[in-house]
């Protein structure tokens, strides 16, 4: 059930100028309403005259702890004012949204693949944590512009075997793009992936011509989070429907990639 809820900040964690960390808690102590990776908040942006909400990836959720943590990328006035926030200032937030990726059934002997591109990686670190706790320990893929830019690393290493691309010459592991990594020959049962739209449907070519079954997070722009303002459509086998509210995760069979 989607709650409205004011959120404190117990950590704001600068990677960079550009990324950072939330972590928050529920200003009421209140008990976190159940999450799914891959599903979503919209975050109201405090004190700087913005009055659309702000669509963030549920990054991971710490049950015992009670927090949330939100990875905010700088893109403009409202993140900026996010990522600059401090901690014990508060945030009212919307949440849960959204569909999150298919994991119920799934068998522990099963190789599943993680890739994220940027910002992309965020709702990952979740995924990879419930997998894990199924017995799964997946390999994740993330790739960066910079080595700066490859955030997490440790985190997600706790959970998958992770593999990094860096588009730099700098790169730690592989240069070049995501797409081009090595790993990406070979064989998997299942790909959960996130990032850039030609990042994901570069992959999703690759998943559909070796027949492998493959969802996508997509990151349309949102305004509402409630499919009132149709901003986020994207067309589908069945017709346009609204990122929102039946995504933001899809298996590529029912987009007309």
């Amino acid at each position: 059930m989607k709650k409205i809820l004011d959120f404190r900040i117990v950590e704001n964690r600068h990677f960079n100028e550009n990324y950072s960390l939330l972590v928050i808690t529920p200003a009421d102590y209140s008990t976190l309403p159940r999450m799914r990776p891959g599903q979503f908040v919209q975050v109201a942006i405090p004190g700087c005259g913005i009055t659309l909400r702000r669509p963030i990836s549920i990054c991971d959720v710490d049950v015992e702890e009670n927090r949330l943590s939100l990875l905010v990328r700088k893109a403009g006035k409202g993140t900026t004012h996010l990522i600059s926030m401090e901690k014990d200032e508060i945030i009212n937030i919307v949440l849960p949204l959204g569909n999150g990726f298919s994991i119920d059934g799934i068998d522990s002997d099963r190789r599943i693949f993680l890739i994220g591109g940027g910002v992309g990686a965020a709702p990952l670190l979740y995924l990879s944590k419930a997998l894990r706790k199924k017995g799964i320990t997946p390999t994740t893929l993330i790739g960066a512009r910079t080595p700066a830019d490859l955030l997490m690393i440790d985190e997600f290493s706790r959970y998958s075997d992770v593999r990094t691309s860096v588009e730099s010459q700098d790169a730690p592991d592989h240069c070049g793009l995501v797409t081009q990594h090595p790993i990406l020959s070979e064989s998997f049962d299942m790909i959960y992936c996130c990032g850039p739209a030609p990042m994901m449907k570069a992959v999703a070519g690759i998943a559909k011509e070796r027949g492998i079954e493959c969802e996508v997070s997509l990151e349309n722009m949102m305004a509402c989070g409630l499919g009132a303002c149709l901003c986020c459509v994207e067309k589908t086998v069945r017709g346009n429907v609204c990122v929102c509210t039946e995504g933001p995760v899809f298996n590529i069979n029912q987009l007309t990639w």
